[in-house]
């Protein structure tokens, strides 16, 4: 039903934009939510995007904004950028600091520095204050109001609190309970404060055991809190343990979404910048070096065939059977990566575990590697003709293709961990440099043996 809504929006105000009935395509998006309005804006063409996101921008900068938001931050910066910096403080300003924040890392400091001072002081302060965190941290992506109460209160007294709070103001199903220095001492849900007498104070009914993370905690480590604990929001405390802001549930989301999209486009060695609506010209950028890399990879195991060259001339089969053995492990290779890399996002997977992790893959590895070779073996046999010459070959695929899903499984592995360990991201690069290890291990495995048995095979 409501993609049916979105649909017949679309229609509408691409019709009418044409038109140049920019009025009457304004009142069909004030009848959508932001969510709705950010796929219309999707679905429409780049000249048409940019046309209604900035009619959009003067009629109503709130809905714009929020629109922005759902759009994403890569889609946002190419709307903005066709704003003046007027236009685009305006629209920024309507938006959560910790949303702002993230679309003015995208600008040069020049730009940044302008449009800070463009928003107002209330709001400028708090994104400047989110900014100076490091990037991928809950410091950068908490939202600094948060409603906090002191311990002295009585719950009477905190429920009137919660009736004079701002709208402006963060408020989950969480009541966060603060001493008279704003440390954190207890959280209390918003349903004890219903099941008990308004007298009685906040102390006695709040759980000092808090679930909280620091300002420097990464990202993806409050993700996991988050899940792990099944947390609406989780408040951020500073290094003295001092209530700072709070991460909430759909910040959490956004963080995971994230998180998987560039994991998927770093196994796929695509920058997480590009996307389907990306310029030609910038898509390239992204990924021609990426393919260049993997180009010199590529070279590097034509070299390892060209030292075979004499063995394949002799035994001209072999060069239909490379592709299979190489080709197996890399597909056994990718598997593997795709269980290692979500296994370290999620914290299943450390550097302390990962000799047992090794262990099992190689495991895994060796026993399909097992039954993946013996039917090879029996297929070559099949093919080209029930003979000992290619009973032998089939012996030899068979053993190289066991040799190479360990490759692949062991590779696959050790990888992603090393990167991790490095402090850099298990996805990057990792596919580059396992597929090299199979597509080197296959051939080398394959045309050695066949080259150590040639005298049964020539």
């Amino acid at each position: 039903m409501q993609s049916q809504k979105v649909t017949l929006m679309l229609d509408s105000v691409r019709r009418l934009i044409r038109r140049g009935a920019t009025t009457r395509a304004m009142n069909v998006l004030h009848k959508g939510r932001p969510a709705d309005v950010a796929q219309v804006l999707h679905g429409l063409n780049e000249l048409d995007r940019h046309a209604v996101f900035a009619a959009l921008s003067q009629h109503d900068r709130e809905l714009a904004a929020n629109s922005l938001s759902e759009l994403g931050v890569e889609e946002g910066i190419e709307l903005l950028d066709t704003l003046s910096p007027e236009d685009i403080a305006q629209v920024l300003q309507e938006l959560p600091s910790d949303d702002a924040a993230l679309f003015l890392e995208k600008f040069s400091d020049e730009l940044r520095e302008r449009l800070l001072d463009l928003m107002k002081i209330e709001a400028s302060t708090d994104v400047q204050e989110l900014l100076s965190f490091a990037e991928y941290t809950a410091g950068r992506i908490m939202t600094p109001d948060v409603f906090a109460l002191t311990e002295d209160l009585t719950v009477g007294e905190a429920v009137s609190a919660i009736q004079k709070a701002s709208s402006d103001i963060e408020l989950v199903f969480y009541l966060y309970i603060v001493d008279d220095r704003s440390h954190l001492v207890g959280v209390v849900s918003l349903r004890q404060l219903l099941l008990v007498p308004p007298t009685t104070p906040l102390k006695k009914i709040m759980s000092t055991d808090v679930i909280s993370v620091r300002t420097e905690t990464d990202q993806e480590e409050v993700a996991r809190i988050v899940a792990r604990y099944n947390l609406l929001g989780v408040p951020v405390v500073d290094s003295e343990n001092k209530l700072v802001g709070v991460v909430t549930v759909d910040d959490v989301l956004d963080v995971i979404r994230e998180e998987a999209t560039e994991d998927i486009y770093a196994l796929a060695g695509v920058s997480s910048d590009d996307n389907a609506l990306s310029a030609p010209i910038r898509s390239v950028k992204l990924r021609l070096p990426w393919l260049l890399v993997n180009l010199a990879t590529a070279i590097l195991a034509s070299t390892v065939v060209h030292l075979f060259e004499g063995t394949i001339a002799r035994v001209t089969v072999l060069a239909a059977l490379m592709p299979i053995v190489a080709g197996m492990g890399g597909n056994a290779a990718t598997q593997t990566l795709a269980v290692i890399v979500r296994g370290l996002a999620l914290g299943e997977v450390t550097w302390e575990n990962s000799r047992r992790v090794i262990f099992k893959e190689a495991l895994v590895a060796l026993a399909n590697g097992l039954a993946t070779g013996i039917v090879a073996a029996f297929m070559v046999w099949l093919w080209y003709g029930a003979n000992t010459k290619m009973a032998i070959i089939g012996g030899i695929i068979a053993l190289a293709m066991i040799n190479n899903m360990l490759i692949a499984g062991i590779a696959g592995t050790a990888i992603p961990l090393v990167l991790k360990k490095l402090k850099a991201d298990p996805a990057l690069a990792s596919t580059v440099f396992v597929t090299t290890c199979t597509d080197i291990g296959g051939f080398m495995s394959f045309l050695g043996l066949a080259t150590l048995l040639l005298k049964f095979l020539a």
